[in-house]
């Protein structure tokens, strides 16, 4: 009998206009694993696309929120309470001006940074206290400004870092779960692809 719940929830922005873009790495995430794990997106849930398998023991619930990066907390929230999961057992996975393009970052809590996602996740659930996979997409160039940069999609030059990224990811994800998040991070933070 399965009684261990993880919701990973990749953030982006739903449509295809938006589907290579920067900030939809989080997605990217979740499709990743998706492919990894061999499961569907076949349902909407508060708010979500939704995809349920069972992994090693526990049952993973994937989760790719259609509300718009900024609003994403109402999908947060509502997947949360439907499971009636502990914050420990989420992962919530983004994009993040402050890591390098190739870096990842595992954390058990902390504030949004400027990222809207993370800042509407952290309203709705009333605390910072849940971890997240910081997926690091570099600070935009020159005087762009970040809205702009996060907005465009991956130059072709940068998908193969972009797929050696997920594939880390993909790694630090499962490892989370299997294993925990102190492991993951010990294992996986300061690694570069």
């Amino acid at each position: 009998m399965i009684d261990l719940f993880f919701l990973i929830i990749g953030l982006g922005n739903p449509g295809r206009d938006y589907r290579e873009n920067r900030h939809n790495i989080g997605f990217m995430l979740i499709d990743r694993l998706a492919i990894e794990l061999n499961v569907r997106f076949t349902r909407q849930q508060s708010k979500a696309l939704v995809a349920t398998t069972n992994y090693n023991e526990c049952r993973i619930i994937l989760a790719k929120p259609q509300t718009f990066m900024n609003l994403s907390g109402q999908s947060v929230q509502g997947l949360i309470h439907f499971y009636k999961l502990p914050l420990t057992n989420l992962l919530v996975a983004h994009d993040d001006l402050d890591l390098p393009l190739g870096t990842i970052r595992i954390r058990p809590d902390g504030g949004s940074a400027g990222q809207k996602g993370i800042e509407s996740i952290i309203e709705r659930l009333g605390t910072d206290e849940f971890p997240r996979l910081r997926l690091g997409i570099g600070r935009p160039p020159g005087r762009m400004e970040a809205p702009d940069y996060v907005l465009q999609d991956f130059p072709a030059g940068e998908m193969t870092v972009i797929s050696e990224t997920l594939n880390l990811a993909v790694e630090a994800a499962l490892t989370f779960v299997n294993e925990g998040l102190d492991v993951a991070m010990n294992r996986f933070n300061g690694v570069m692809t």
